[in-house]
């Protein structure tokens, strides 16, 4: 069996995010290199009282050498599975609005900037034509995989070849099919479109492993990519946010005190290694990573044939210590920036056992357990992140108190988040980190908008139900009619009521399977104090 590794190849490239024609999001402030910071990580025993201190800082020390690039890495997309070959897909990530589209001329997934040339019209509302290319529908205009204008309806035949122009042509980003995700390069500038030869995705070879289950999900959050993050690398917070949803095991409960009923205890969290590609961490249950800036991954450690000490000389190692004829189970949770207040949330839960469980129960079906899991904390982290704002970004380990082991992968995210990024991202839009407002809970918790429509199993069970609903009304309906024009003798008083009881019984399910449809592909509400 494969082990779990990350190929991140360092590249001397520093990018900037490109847009031409438009004010370029490659100028934003840079900070000028830093003098090597002596940076602590403090996170007090449980078993002992924390000394208060303004800024707790103690048990990891690190080096701040250089500062992370924002533009220097690769970003995903979406899943394959929920690409529509025949449609562009609008996408944001990084402030930056782009199409993925299906070359079927050169059998790869492509990336543009969302603007035609022409008027800026978006190409993502555009369509793909009979030869193959991106067609903008506005006025017409054709480009073809590397962006270049191939067709420029309202040029006459006979005069100057406008679409042979540089201006004509559709800004194209490096882009790569890895893992059944579609990743992208953040610039469109010439001298990266070769960056994929210096410098390649995080790979994670059991997701190309048919041992392994590879059901994925996506998700649009109402909240931004550092409360995503970091409520994911929280393990303290499922028996509380996630009450009465998640399983917790009897084990657990039984360590918990006697007057908590979630199963709440202290937890033994250690950060090992800090720096500006991400940190790794020894739990009591195995071991977790952060690549930044967006995978997250943990899995358990179950049972003996581990080595902890194999795979921490750099961050790319990999720390898959698992015995190969174990049973296996990683937690992988793909965190994208998209704009300020908002994110975007990929997850796939590999494993090699029980394989056969996700080829007889539908995708969708497993989505209406983690939506509701989404759902569960959604609306407090999204006034949790108004909070953080108000207190400032830069004041958080002053403004929050973390006394425990318990937050020490929330902590060390936000020491890599202040020490290496400034504790901002630098967006590629001109509203910087300014949070949108609050909108109704009903919108702000929606699944429709924020997942359904981007995953085609979920669309397609929906159209699948929405359909037995009608046909569960019709057939009432019909029942009922049917005893009304039916003759006395025809029917027999007994078969009169089968009828009728049928009937009723398809207007009960219809109206059962509309709540069904409503609660599971658009809004579920979730309220702790009545739980």
């Amino acid at each position: 069996m494969k082990a779990l590794s990350f190929s991140l190849t360092p590249s001397t490239l520093s990018p900037k995010p490109h847009r031409p024609t438009l004010p370029n999001p490659s100028r934003r402030t840079q900070s000028p290199p830093l003098k090597k910071i002596k940076t602590h990580l403090r996170v007090s025993s449980p078993t002992s009282p924390p000394a208060v201190t303004d800024e707790p800082e103690r048990e990891f020390r690190g080096e701040v050498e250089e500062k992370f690039d924002w533009y220097s890495c690769w970003y995903p997309l979406a899943p394959v599975c929920d690409l529509d070959k025949r449609v562009p897909h609008a996408r944001t990530v990084m402030g930056l609005d782009v199409v993925v589209w299906w070359d079927r001329n050169d059998g790869a997934w492509k990336v543009f900037d969302d603007r035609c040339p022409h008027r800026l019209a978006p190409l993502s509302e555009g369509r793909i034509d009979r030869w193959g290319r991106l067609q903008c529908v506005y006025h017409g205009w054709c480009f073809d995989g590397a962006g270049g204008c191939k067709y420029i309806p309202q040029a006459p035949p006979d005069g100057p070849q406008f679409h042979t122009f540089n201006k004509a042509c559709a800004a194209a980003y490096p882009s790569v099919e890895q893992n059944k995700i579609v990743w992208f390069w953040p610039s469109t500038e010439p001298q990266y479109n070769d960056i994929l030869t210096k410098k390649k995705p995080p790979y994670i070879p059991e997701l190309d492993d048919p041992t392994y289950t590879d059901l994925m999900g996506t998700r649009d959050i109402p909240y931004g990519y550092e409360v995503l993050i970091e409520n994911l690398m929280d393990p303290s917070h499922v028996h509380y946010a996630h009450y009465g949803i998640m399983r917790i095991p009897k084990s657990v409960k039984a360590k918990a005190r006697y007057d908590d009923r979630e199963g709440g205890r202290p937890l033994e969290i250690n950060i090992q290694t800090l720096d500006k590609s991400g940190f790794l961490a020894k739990q009591e249950s195995g071991y977790s990573k952060f690549i930044a800036p967006c995978i997250y991954y943990a899995f358990p450690s179950w049972g003996e044939g581990q080595d902890p000490n194999s795979s921490r000389s750099t961050m790319e190692d990999s720390i898959s210590h698992v015995d190969l004829k174990q049973r296996r189970f990683l937690l992988i949770f793909i965190c994208i920036p998209v704009s300020p207040g908002k994110s975007r949330l990929i997850w796939v839960f590999p494993r090699n056992f029980s394989v056969w469980l996700d080829r007889i129960v539908p995708r969708w079906m497993f989505h209406l357990g983690q939506n509701l899991i989404l759902d569960s904390d959604l609306y407090l982290l999204h006034l949790e992140e108004r909070k953080i704002q108000d207190a400032g970004a830069s004041n958080w380990l002053k403004a929050c108190f973390v006394p425990t082991k318990a937050d020490a992968l929330v902590v060390a995210f936000r020491k890599w988040l202040r020490n290496y990024a400034d504790n901002q991202i630098h967006w590629g839009t001109k509203d910087g980190g300014v949070l949108p407002p609050t909108p109704p809970k009903e919108q702000l918790m929606d699944r429709y908008w924020s997942h359904v429509v981007h995953c085609r199993s979920c669309n397609a069970a929906l159209k699948g139900l929405r359909v037995l609903e009608v046909a569960l009304q019709v057939l009432s309906i019909a029942s009922i009619g049917f005893i009304a024009i039916a003759r006395q003798n025809m029917m027999s008083s007994v078969a009169r009521t089968a009828v009728v009881s049928a009937a009723v019984l398809c207007f009960i399910a219809s109206k059962w399977l509309s709540h069904f449809i409503y609660k599971n592909f658009y809004f579920h509400d979730y309220n702790h104090a009545l739980i």
